[in-house]
């Protein structure tokens, strides 16, 4: 049986965001979030060739980690990211559209939500989890509050912003988990930095 979105956080509730990262440095840079503990992995489309680093990914670690792709803009991206072994689709923005072609796919779908309005739409939709974002411009309050009036159990994942230093206001707020971007990988840093990265965001999970 395939595993929840709520599984795969409880294996870590961090999504790792490549963007930018390129085909020929994914595997490596992937291989060092494993070893520190990371489960899912986002590709953002607007990346080099995002769907040869996705294939790569489903092929080498797909048995082991959530593979998907973020910046998922249209229907016919959900179908080739599905076809490249993405199970995992995460928007900027409440389409319900890309919600429901993903589950038609059997994938899982985080959508961006600013507000309770597009929250439940989305949960109408089918969402898996809800992407806060932009967290810069939110605050834990908001998402206390949204979370208030959401189904028990919705999972709301902060996104934008989010480094080590910030996780813990928004944890106690309620945050099921986070994307992190620039914190974890940035076009240009070697594998050994993305583990480093890596290392002090997980830490700093277990501290708080």
């Amino acid at each position: 049986m395939a595993l929840s979105f709520r599984d795969w956080l409880s294996k870590c509730p961090l999504i790792a965001i490549l963007r930018g990262v390129r085909p020929d440095e994914v595997e490596a840079i992937t291989e060092m979030l494993a070893a520190r503990g990371i489960a899912i992995v986002e590709v953002p489309l607007n990346s080099p060739d995002p769907m040869a680093s996705i294939r790569r990914l489903s092929a080498r670690f797909g048995a082991r980690m959530l593979i998907g792709a973020g910046t998922v803009m249209t229907v016919a991206e959900v179908s080739e990211i599905a076809a490249s072994g993405g199970r995992l689709i995460v928007t900027p923005h409440a389409a319900a559209e890309l919600v429901r072609a993903a589950k038609a796919q059997n994938m899982l779908a985080c959508p961006g939500i600013f507000t309770p309005t597009e929250a439940f739409a989305m949960l109408a939709a089918g969402a898996d989890a809800l992407k806060l974002f932009p967290a810069e411009a939110a605050s834990p309050s908001v998402l206390r509050a949204i979370r208030a009036v959401l189904p028990p159990g919705t999972a709301v994942l902060p996104v934008g912003g989010i480094d080590a230093a910030n996780m813990q206001p928004w944890l106690e707020a309620g945050a099921a988990g986070f994307g992190i971007g620039s914190s974890i990988y940035k076009p240009g840093d070697s594998p050994a930095r993305v583990g480093e990265k890596a290392a002090a965001l997980t830490a700093a999970l277990t501290r708080n």
